[in-house]
C-alpha cells in the first residue's frame, strides 16, 4: 500500500529544504525553501510520536556528521541514514543507531556504475541486503528517460533508470530511494511517468520523492502505482513551512490506508 514517508534533510549541520537542482558546491546558487529553527532530533522525535516510520535522512554535503548522530540517536533503529556512505563507514552508521544505510554517489565512480563497490558495501553489511537501500536519484533525459544523477544531483553517470537496471540491482538491496531531481524542492507537482514506471519495474519497496505538495499527490501516487510506490513530502509540508499539506493530515491519510 502506498503511503507517506517523511525525510529529514542536513545541509551545513541544520535541517533545511532545498531546491534539489541548485545543491552544488557554491552557496551563492543555493535555493533553500526553508531553514528550520528546530534541531534534528525534534522532526526524529515528531515522526516517532506520529509512527512515521521509513524516514530518510539525508546528509547533504559536509559538517553534518554530529547533527545526523543526533537524528538516530532520538529513534534508534527506525531512520535511514544517506549521504557519503561507503564501505568504511556503512556498518558504523549502522552501529549509530541506523536501520538502513542509503548508496548513491560512491557506487558511481566517475560517473560509472561499480559492481565491485556495491559488493564491498554489502560485504560490509555482513552481506544483510535488508540494511541497504540504494539510491537511483535521476534526471530526466530526453523524453521519458532518467539517468541517475549523483554528487548532489550535479552529475548524470551512465546508468539509465530502467527495468534493466532495476532488475540488476533489486538483488543487491531491501529498497530503492529515487528522487526525482528536477522536480526537488519545487512543488509542482510529482513526475507521473516516472512514478507509473517504478511501480511496473521494481519488485522491492520503492519511495518516490520529488513535487509533492498535498493529499491530492499521495493520491495520484497510489492510484498510478497501484498502491505499490511510497511518497516522500517535503517543502509543502507545515513542519518545514510549507501551506500544501499539514503533516497530521499525512499522518491521517497513513492510517486510512
Amino acid at each position: 500500500m502506498t503511503r507517506f514517508r517523511p525525510c529529514i534533510d542536513l545541509h551545513s549541520g541544520q535541517v533545511k529544504q532545498i531546491v534539489g537542482g541548485t545543491l552544488d558546491s557554491k552557496t551563492t546558487s543555493l535555493l533553500t525553501n526553508f531553514i528550520s529553527p528546530h534541531p534534528p532530533s525534534y522532526f526524529s522525535k515528531l515522526y516517532k510520536e506520529n509512527d512515521l516510520h521509513g524516514a530518510h535522512v539525508i546528509m547533504l554535503g559536509p559538517g553534518n556528521r554530529t547533527a545526523a548522530i543526533e537524528s538516530l540517536a532520538a529513534w534508534p533503529n527506525n531512520l535511514q541514514i544517506g549521504g557519503g556512505i561507503n564501505e568504511t563507514n556503512a556498518q558504523e552508521w549502522i552501529n549509530l543507531g541506523a536501520s538502513k544505510v542509503i548508496i548513491t554517489s560512491y557506487l558511481f565512480p566517475n560517473g560509472t556504475f561499480s559492481q565491485e563497490r556495491l559488493d564491498k558495501v554489502l560485504f560490509a553489511l555482513g552481506g544483510d541486503k535488508e540494511k541497504l537501500v540504494i539510491d537511483l536519484s535521476c534526471r530526466r533525459k530526453g523524453e521519458d528517460r532518467w539517468f541517475v544523477a549523483m554528487d548532489k544531483w550535479q552529475t548524470i553517470t551512465d546508468m539509465e533508470v530502467c527495468e534493466a537496471s532495476i532488475r540488476q540491482l533489486e538483488p543487491y538491496c531491501s529498497e530503492f530511494l529515487i528522487h526525482a531531481a528536477d522536480n526537488e524542492g519545487l512543488q509542482r507537482g510529482i513526475d507521473e511517468k516516472l512514478v507509473e514506471n517504478l511501480a511496473r519495474w521494481c519488485s522491492i519497496p520503492v519511495t518516490y520523492a520529488g513535487g509533492g505538495r498535498n493529499l491530492d499527490d499521495l493520491e495520484m501516487v497510489k492510484k498510478l502505482s497501484n498502491g505499490k510506490v511510497d511518497l516522500t513530502i517535503g517543502s509543502a509540508l507545515d513542519c518545514f513551512g510549507g501551506s500544501g499539506v499539514t503533516l497530521q493530515e499525512c499522518v491521517e491519510w497513513n492510517k486510512k490506508q
